[in-house]
């Protein structure tokens, strides 16, 4: 398949999706010239009166470290690979409106995995109101090579940030925690299974807390807020360093995924360090009334911030010990 007829494809695909994002929630944003032209043309235009700020993030998705071929099927690595832009919208609390997707595509890929991967990615974004706005095509030497750019919007000055946490705040996670590093260990521990989507949801096709994250910040309920990307330990490693804090966290409070069949409750560590299970993590200020569910999604009160710099664990007997960050971090051996 020649460049021109993979950008001709996905384009294609693209527009189909147009016609169902329209009028979805008053956005206030407009794509003014999307796939065709050497730029994408945004305007951001004030929303209830008030201005909007941009946010951009952008996330690989790299075969042999994201995903293998043998384990995940072209619709999970593309819903994943658009999935993991959102949910840092999400934790910004704000509300995405284009993506810009670049691919580095083998010589010897087969023309259905590229359809396959690019419907579920649209399919995606088509759900959250967003439009695949543009990108790039490249071949590649070696391997699946996805670069997914996500652009999303929020009022002005009320982007939700990994600082501003005190000691006292309250710490809170959304959902369930463990479930997509079970389903990672399963597979390394038997390479050549083939696990079932549907029971391993969590690692095969996350859902990014888009609703959740507006609503948090409509509300003012929190005071900072991340994505578990890279592991609870991790990812709260990454609030207390910017604010200057420690926590303390209770190990029974954290809420643990179940997965396979029979369900079986994932193991402490997965929950703990895992990873991708792209829930929000967040912390609110004492005396603030979080709710145990908003949009439909658990929340779970597991900690509290301290004045201290380290994180401490401590077990239903009250022992406690350090928890040093334990998720992904590249380049480490």
């Amino acid at each position: 398949m020649t460049e021109k007829a993979l950008i001709a494809q996905i384009r294609r695909m693209a527009a189909s999706a147009l016609p169902k994002q329209t009028g979805r929630r008053g956005r206030p944003t407009r794509i003014l010239t999307g796939i065709g032209d050497d730029c994408a043309v945004l305007r951001f235009l004030p929303r209830r009166g008030k201005q909007q700020d941009m946010l951009v993030t952008t996330d690989f998705t790299l075969e042999g470290i994201h995903f293998r071929r043998d384990w995940h099927s072209p619709e999970s690595v593309g819903h994943r690979c658009l999935a993991r832009g959102l949910s840092d919208i999400a934790a910004m609390g704000g509300e995405p409106v284009a993506a810009f997707l670049s691919l580095a595509l083998p010589r010897d890929l087969p023309k259905h995995w590229v359809g396959r991967f690019a419907h579920s990615l649209i399919s995606l974004a088509q759900k959250h109101g967003v439009t695949l706005a543009g990108g790039d095509t490249a071949e590649s030497p070696r391997g699946i090579l996805a670069d997914i750019v996500v652009v999303g919007s929020a009022p002005k000055g009320k982007s939700v940030l990994r600082s501003g946490v005190r000691a006292g705040d309250r710490i809170y996670v959304s959902g369930e925690l463990g479930g997509s590093a079970a389903a990672v260990w399963e597979m390394r521990k038997k390479p050549k299974r083939k696990l079932n989507p549907r029971v391993y949801a969590r690692h095969f096709f996350p859902e990014p807390r888009i609703e959740l994250g507006r609503i948090l910040r409509e509300k003012g309920l929190v005071s900072a807020m991340i994505d578990t990307s890279d592991g609870l330990s991790t990812d709260l490693a990454h609030i207390c360093e910017e604010s200057g804090v420690g926590a303390e966290l209770q190990a029974e409070a954290i809420p643990r995924a179940s997965v396979g069949k029979p369900a079986r409750v994932v193991h402490l560590p997965f929950a703990l360090h895992g990873g991708e299970d792209y829930e929000l993590l967040f912390t609110a200020r004492r005396g603030k009334r979080v709710p145990s569910q908003i949009a439909g999604v658990p929340i779970t009160l597991i900690g509290h911030v301290t004045r201290g710099r380290k994180i401490i664990l401590r077990n239903r007997d009250g022992v406690g010990y350090e928890l040093e960050p334990g998720g992904w971090e590249h380049f480490r051996s």
